[in-house]
């Protein structure tokens, strides 16, 4: 499977309510520096898919107000500076990598 269509699997799984990072997204991969190449594949992400979910290591959005309220309408928590919460509602790599084997699907590389 191309690395565009591994990061669209991952995606599509991520719950709502609930974001990862670029970065955790490659290190899920197996390639932890590679988080700017998860970028790019987002760029290309099916639009039915919720890429609003993923967002900066910090809880930056990149997308902007689209991005917020959408994040907001899934009750994703928002900090004083405007960025989301990773404390409460991140996604960890390997929480990811559970949620996904326990619904059949595995992250094919």
């Amino acid at each position: 499977m191309s690395f565009f269509k591994t990061v669209h699997q991952i995606v599509r799984n991520i719950p709502t309510g609930r974001v990862m990072s670029f970065g955790d997204i490659a290190g899920l991969m197996g390639e932890p520096r590679k988080a700017r190449f998860v970028g790019f594949a987002m760029r290309a992400c099916p639009y039915e898919y919720p890429w609003h979910r993923v967002v900066k290591a910090d809880g930056s959005l990149v997308i902007g107000e689209h991005q917020r309220v959408m994040l907001e309408h899934e009750g994703v928590p928002f900090d004083a500076d405007g960025r989301v919460d990773m404390d409460k509602c991140k996604v960890y790599p390997a929480e990811m990598h559970l949620m996904m084997q326990s619904a059949g699907e595995e992250i094919i590389f």
